[in-house]
């Protein structure tokens, strides 16, 4: 059988009674988790699921929906997550390219998805009493799921990850767990991204098999409140809503004024008296964060780690299992993504972009021949005297002005979103023209956005001269990816004739 099933099923077994999940006023505990899998496992049997099949999962984050995933696998099916939010046509696209047998949901997903030429069957449909069994035979290279690419650039391909990545990538997180959590036994995590997501789910693995608690959000507009409740040692987490958690602190403080605004205007004082304060408020016993998916800013960085929480950012995709650099809590430089993972090998090309291998990298997309060597990421980056990396964004997303400068606009529209925290989303363009234009959307005011482009400081090829607005971008839309990244060609696309008036 896959060692890594068989491990975990060990794992819940021996945690036994002990809470893994917690969710609202649910608690889930190992014996609970392993009894529902037993049922899931037994419900996709009876409706025809062999090893080596694909089952499609999509729902919010329950421990019903991590019972499923672990119920395809247990049954030595391939699971393979979707997003509950993904536009149905795209759903539909990745359901014609990979086939699966069926797509097992919550009711909410299967309701949405009910037009697809695949049978829908919910969770609260499969209530088999079933004794749990050893897991299926599956072999270290074969498939244990298969993930979907974000699609930035176009079609979404199914990233197809196997049982000896899995293996390979799990001790690396926990080991760098350990060394985050300092020895901390009873470990609590506290998370809100999908699960569909390589990196949560590598997360959720982690978690289980460290036989800590996992405390899911269930509203994300209480996600503050949530994660004060569960007062978790860490917390994995994306730029933008670290940037808000920033933000958040920022105006309570200038709110405050008088003795608190005076104490946050000294250094020494606001590390010594005030950040033990905020550390209190926000989670008394958390380690740190974790933090990927984007460019994180270093100030942003700098700034938790001068309230005694340092945030350990993480670079990889989905075809290298989530991974290829870590921080380590020791070793952390503001705006670098730390040194690569034991076994992972890393190389910048002739065009500066970067090429890894090791036994993390996929074995390659459904339906296209198999991966072999050098995968190349499209992330142009580099790496310190000390190992450590720093990714510079997408190379292809480079815009090369018609006076031939070259400008990379993640690090731009990332500084101009902090400079305009109303904003949902911020895209630049000007490719062969003569000068950059923007795209803002959210409830901005127009006088605000030119104050802020007025005040400028950069060299005059990374001015933004002119810009237009818009609501803000959602993957339902088609122009964000199903984790919320710019689809900048379809982006450009559905704006063309509005950016063609800003140069006219």
């Amino acid at each position: 059988m896959s060692a890594g099933n068989a491990a975990l099923d060990a794992h819940l077994v021996q945690a036994g009674d002990r809470v893994s999940i917690v969710r609202g006023k649910h608690r889930t505990t190992a014996r609970d988790l392993r009894a529902r899998i037993a049922s899931l496992r037994t419900a996709l049997i009876q409706r025809g699921v062999e090893p080596g099949d694909r089952v499609a999962l999509v729902g919010a984050n329950t421990s019903d929906w991590i019972a499923a995933d672990l119920a395809i696998a247990f049954a030595g099916a391939v699971p393979v997550p979707f997003y509950e939010r993904q536009a149905v046509a795209d759903v539909a696209a990745m359901v014609a390219d990979c086939t699966p047998r069926l797509l097992l949901g919550d009711a909410h997903a299967c309701a949405r998805f009910a037009e697809l030429s695949i049978p829908c069957v919910a969770f609260d449909a499969c209530q088999e009493d079933s004794t749990p069994a050893a897991p299926t035979m599956r072999a270290p290279h074969d498939a244990a799921r298969l993930v979907y690419t974000s699609g930035t650039s176009g079609r979404a391909k199914g990233a197809i990850l196997t049982n000896a990545n899995i293996e390979f990538m799990l001790p690396q997180t926990n080991g760098r767990l350990d060394q985050l959590l300092r020895g901390c036994e009873d470990v609590r995590a506290f998370h809100y991204l999908p699960f569909c997501f390589a990196g949560s789910w590598v997360l959720l693995q982690t978690i289980l098999r460290r036989h800590g608690e996992l405390h899911l959000c269930e509203k994300l507009d209480r996600l503050g409140d949530e994660m004060r409740k569960a007062d978790p040692h860490t917390v994995l987490h994306v730029p933008l809503v670290l940037e808000r958690v920033r933000r958040g602190i920022v105006e309570s403080v200038a709110k405050r004024g008088g003795l608190t605004g005076w104490l946050w205007r000294q250094a020494w004082m606001r590390r010594v008296i005030l950040a033990p304060r905020i550390r209190r408020a926000l989670a008394p016993s958390l380690k740190g964060f974790i933090c990927g998916s984007a460019p994180l800013a270093p100030a942003t960085q700098r700034f938790f780690m001068m309230l005694g929480m340092p945030v350990l950012q993480v670079y990889g995709l989905t075809e290298t299992t989530a991974i290829c650099t870590m921080d380590e809590p020791d070793r952390v430089v503001a705006g670098a993504v730390g040194r690569a993972i034991d076994g992972c090998a890393m190389r910048v090309d002739k065009d500066g972009v970067i090429e890894v291998s090791g036994p993390h990298v996929f074995s390659g997309y459904w339906g296209q021949p198999p991966h072999d060597g050098w995968f190349a990421t499209g992330d142009s980056g580099s790496c310190d005297a000390e190992g450590r990396w720093t990714i510079g964004g997408r190379h292809k997303d480079i815009i090369v002005l018609a006076g031939g400068h070259n400008v990379a606009p993640e690090p731009l529209e990332l500084a101009l979103q902090r400079a305009l925290p109303d904003a949902a989303q911020v895209v630049l363009f000007g490719h062969g023209k003569p000068h950059l234009v923007a795209l803002v959307t959210g409830p901005v005011p127009a006088e605000h956005i030119e104050s802020v482009l007025q005040d400028d400081a950069r060299p005059h090829y990374e001015r933004v001269r002119r810009f237009l607005t818009a609501p803000p971008l959602t993957p339902e839309s088609g122009l964000l990816t199903a984790n919320g990244k710019l689809r900048r060609n379809a982006i450009e696309q559905h704006f063309a004739s509005r950016i063609e008036e800003l140069y006219a």
